[in-house]
């Protein structure tokens, strides 16, 4: 309608008067017009920006996971006897590994040597049999174990080293004399060195029940004077403990040694020395029970070390007596001790066994931290540094 009325306009040149419809329809053009003026230009569609995200911090890379390496075997000396091998008693690798690196601890390397004296006599006198010893053989022994550098435990120093590693010296010596013994016996063959060295001794003593009181007194005096140290030996002590004993039997051992020991001793013992050299794997059994630590052979297997005890499967035909101890499985309740005659030879030998066991150490060192550090450091902790 806009349209027409504009168009007629323009081609006549002579103005139309307004009619009543045409003053409407301008009126509302020129209203149509304002009204479009007066609206706002459409704005362009506003483009989306994404919101900053930020750059993602990269994951750690997870460590390579490290391969434990393999443990060395069991360290073997050529100089042990024929028919005897080291033997472990701890199951805990770990355990192990920081008891023995552990630098408050003894070091590896660190050997004991025991030995047995059942009889000494006089040089003068023909040796009766194996067990017996001349005097001089003792101050052999003896001489040439301090020269070399040994120095005597105790019993409970024993225990504690081969159960924890418990720090003694490098070269350690055991001396067990067996059975009753007179204060007179010890003053003549063993107390001038033992006050020269200060050293101490055991008595492997007899808890019989026909002991005299005067031998249980000479026997404090020893004691009181700080050179011997008391541990069990049975109570009938002359019937070993065999395959047909029964658990009355040996309990009454046992037991009573520890009653006898702690009633005129005063102390209790912590190690029993097998009596004749006799036990079997359920006599091993009740000794634990009781509560002994370590145990006691005849058997001259070697010397030993921390987690080390060298021991023999079958019995030797050259020597019929000296029980296999392996099949008892408690390596600690059957140590090895070196008869007293020739104990002076095999100082040497002790030595060489303890020094080959340090070699071995110092080369397996790295590769056994190595496995500390990989499998034990988290379940079982650092292995301490050294005290001040």
């Amino acid at each position: 309608m806009l349209m027409i009325v504009i168009g007629l306009v323009s081609c006549t040149g002579t103005p139309v008067p307004p009619t009543p419809d045409t003053e409407r329809t301008r009126v509302f053009a020129e209203a149509l017009l304002a009204a479009t003026r007066s609206m706002p230009s459409p704005s362009p569609s506003p483009t989306f920006t994404p919101a900053p995200t930020g750059t993602p911090s990269p994951s750690p890379t997870p460590t390579a996971r490290r391969t434990p390496p393999h443990l060395p075997t069991l360290f073997n000396s050529p100089i042990l006897p024929s028919g005897a091998s080291p033997q472990t008693y701890i199951d805990n690798t770990c355990q192990y590994l920081k008891a023995r690196w552990d630098p408050n601890k003894s070091e590896p390397g660190t050997v004991v040597m025991i030995v047995m004296y059942h009889s000494v006599t006089e040089d003068s006198n023909p040796l009766i049999d194996v067990s017996q010893v001349h005097h001089s053989d003792v101050a052999m022994t003896l001489e040439h174990a301090h020269e070399v550098g040994f120095q005597t435990i105790t019993t409970e120093q024993l225990a504690d080293f081969m159960e924890s590693n418990t720090l003694i010296p490098r070269r350690s010596l055991l001396l067990i004399v067996d059975d009753r013994k007179r204060k007179e016996f010890y003053e003549t063959h063993f107390v001038p060195y033992l006050e020269k060295y200060n050293w101490r001794i055991t008595n492997a003593w007899i808890s019989a029940a026909d002991t005299p009181e005067y031998l249980w007194q000479e026997n404090r005096e020893i004691q009181a004077q700080g050179w011997v140290d008391p541990q069990a030996h049975g109570v009938v002590h002359n019937v070993p403990a065999g395959l047909y004993s029964t658990d009355d039997f040996i309990r009454k051992e046992l037991q009573g040694s520890i009653d006898a020991i702690q009633e005129h001793f005063g102390t209790r013992p912590q190690g029993y020395i097998w009596p004749g050299g006799g036990f079997t794997p359920r006599a091993v059994e009740l000794a634990r029970e009781v509560g002994y630590r370590v145990g006691f052979t005849t058997n001259p297997r070697g010397p030993v070390m921390y987690n080390w005890v060298p021991l023999a499967s079958q019995p030797d035909p050259a020597h019929t007596f000296w029980m296999p101890e392996i099949p008892v499985n408690d390596p600690l309740m059957v140590l090895p001790r070196y008869w007293s005659i020739d104990a002076a030879y095999r100082i040497d030998d002790v030595i060489n066994i303890g020094d080959q066991a340090a070699e071995a150490a110092a080369l397996s060192r790295a590769t056994e931290l190595d496995y500390y550090d990989i499998v034990c450091k988290p379940l079982t902790g650092k292995i301490p540094s050294l005290s001040p």
